[in-house]
């Protein structure tokens, strides 16, 4: 009878600890709108991308940028002005790491005053590589994208107000330990190398411009997410922020029955956060 008792007792604690699991552990992504994402990987570390936080589509945007107050590492595809966003902000006030390309890393430093010491080798990279980051919490490979990146000096820094070279355009795909594989595409058109990128890494979930006239519309963005090919679902960004983004979801979610793409279009709200 004792030992029945004392397997019960175990039984009735394992049962809790499943019940609780999904709770815990899980990766988060939320949408401040534009191109701009934070995840949260089950381990807790944040990982901003593109963070213009206090964007014309974000209604909270200055309370958003006030309440962050950790971030671990700080993404950036290119060095436009919509894309670098607050990250200067944010990385004076959380010690964030600048993860970008070689060439970009070191416009954002001289030219948008990014804390030197916040960017180095250990962060940067290029397309076709991937770098192991926060203990190998996350994983980043570079991806290549078709667009242009200038940086624009900012106010206080040699040559302000004057554009200066940012380096190659890029997405990025990140890959959380224990965690879903993320393509954020950056700025770009559909190119066919995007067959290739499902090939040497897995994708769960593709976050992809549809705007049009400075990136890919519906519809090329729909190939896009064909070629890719990603497992779980596809969210759509950068449109909508300005009237000279006019591609809509609806748009996209046309094209992508029409193209006969597996994963499902998963249109976020600006604010919202998602567990994968």
């Amino acid at each position: 009878m004792r030992f029945k008792s004392v397997m019960q007792a175990f039984g009735a604690i394992a049962a809790a600890l499943l019940l609780a699991l999904p709770a815990f552990g899980q990766t988060e992504l939320t949408w401040y709108g534009h191109a701009a994402f934070k995840i949260k990987t089950p381990s807790g570390k944040i990982v901003l991308i593109d963070p213009w936080i206090a964007n014309p589509a974000n209604k909270n945007g200055k309370e958003d940028l006030a309440a962050i107050d950790k971030a671990d590492l700080i993404l950036i595809t290119h060095g436009h002005f919509d894309h670098v966003g607050n990250a200067v902000e944010i990385a004076k006030k959380t010690g964030a790491k600048l993860v970008a390309t070689f060439d970009l890393g070191n416009a954002l430093v001289q030219y948008m005053g990014f804390p030197k010491d916040q960017f180095g080798f250990e962060t940067t990279g290029n397309v076709g590589g991937e770098i192991s980051l926060l203990n190998g919490d996350v994983k980043v490979a570079f991806i290549g994208a078709v667009h242009s990146s200038d940086v624009t000096a900012a106010e206080g820094m040699p040559e302000a107000g004057m554009l200066q070279a940012g380096g190659n355009p890029g997405g990025f795909l990140i890959t959380v330990k224990n965690g879903p594989a993320i393509y954020h595409t950056g700025d770009t058109d559909v190119f066919s190398d995007m067959s290739l990128i499902s090939r040497f890494h897995r994708v769960d979930v593709m976050l992809t411009c549809i705007g049009d006239r400075f990136t890919m519309g519906p519809s090329r963005a729909a190939l896009a997410a064909k070629l890719v090919n990603p497992s779980k679902f596809i969210v759509p960004m950068h449109f909508g922020t300005f009237p000279v983004l006019f591609g809509t979801p609806a748009e996209f979610a046309k094209a992508l029955k029409k193209d006969g793409v597996k994963a499902p279009m998963r249109e976020m709200k600006v604010g919202e956060t998602i567990k994968l």
